[in-house]
């Protein structure tokens, strides 16, 4: 089953209410189909700018990209969840995820755990979340996403996700809270684990991936350079065919992601907002093919 393209932008620099509004304009402008809104500690809060994105907006939907699990009662949350769904007109989408930066736990005072013990807490949210919906509310569940690319977040989110989002990345070594992109091999390896787990789901579910880099060029090798220079493990032909880039003139952006779409079912794509305008020049060509 080959699913329609959307795109999405994930809006985090802390603004003030008309240029946040206007930021959410711009997106919708562009053909964006979803406003996303991180939970870092450094960007807005979500539950606030994505009722603010909605309420300056009317046709894209509005989400979290991701929530991590740690900062938030089960409880709690699904009161949050609940009151945005119904403030945004039943346009929220959920994104869930375990966090990955050390740091920002200790600023909360969060324990920072085991990798287990965060899949754990994310288990948890889940179900609590199911447990508590009312089916009878004013509006519909909102579409879950869970985002993570290990088989403990595969196999669950071919359990319960709706869109599952893959980052495409691992730890890099030596920095704390840093990723290095994968190679393109072996994000094949994590879709196919992936459509192992959903074998038996009834209906797949979307796949996502959040694109890092966006450039718009003749010149592949200079927009790579950056990248290179933050990350010298990485190869410039590395940069240049992971998927996580997107570099090369607009034509070759979009052959790109019709062949990643091919390649790993990648139909739901998410960038940040450095490249929202960059990004924007591809999708209106492939919105909704």
């Amino acid at each position: 089953m080959t699913r329609p393209f959307r795109f999405g932008v994930t809006l985090s620099t802390a603004v003030d209410a008309d240029a946040w509004r206007a930021k959410c304009r711009r997106a919708e402008e562009l053909g964006y189909d979803t406003i996303l809104v991180p939970d870092h500690l450094d960007s807005p809060a979500p539950f606030p700018a994505l009722v603010a994105a909605a309420q300056a907006t009317t046709r894209p939907r509005v989400g979290t990209s991701v929530l991590n699990c740690a900062f938030w009662n089960p409880v709690l949350l699904a009161r949050e969840v609940a009151t945005t769904a119904a403030l945004t007109d039943g346009r929220l989408e959920l994104g869930l995820g375990t966090g990955y930066v050390r740091a920002e736990f200790e600023r909360a005072g969060v324990a920072w755990g085991t990798p287990g013990s965060r899949v754990d807490r994310l288990l948890r949210t889940v179900e609590e979340l199911e447990r508590l919906w009312d089916p009878s509310g004013p509006v519909p569940r909102p579409p879950l996403l869970i985002g993570g690319d290990g088989d403990r977040m595969l196999r669950l989110a071919a359990e319960h996700a709706d869109i599952v989002g893959f980052t495409g990345t691992r730890p890099r070594p030596g920095h704390p809270g840093a990723l290095l992109p994968l190679p393109a091999a072996e994000l094949d390896g994590r879709v196919a684990a992936y459509r192992k787990f959903a074998a038996d789901r009834a209906e797949p579910a979307e796949r996502n991936l959040l694109v890092q880099l966006v450039a718009v060029t003749d010149d592949p090798s200079a927009a790579a350079r950056p990248w290179l220079e933050r990350m010298p493990e990485l190869t410039e032909r590395d940069v240049l065919e992971s998927p996580l880039a997107l570099i090369g003139t607009r034509e070759q952006i979009v052959e790109r992601l019709l062949a990643h779409r091919e390649r790993y079912g990648f139909s739901y794509v998410t960038v940040l907002e450095p490249y929202l305008e960059a990004l924007g020049t591809v999708v209106a060509e492939l919105r909704g093919r």
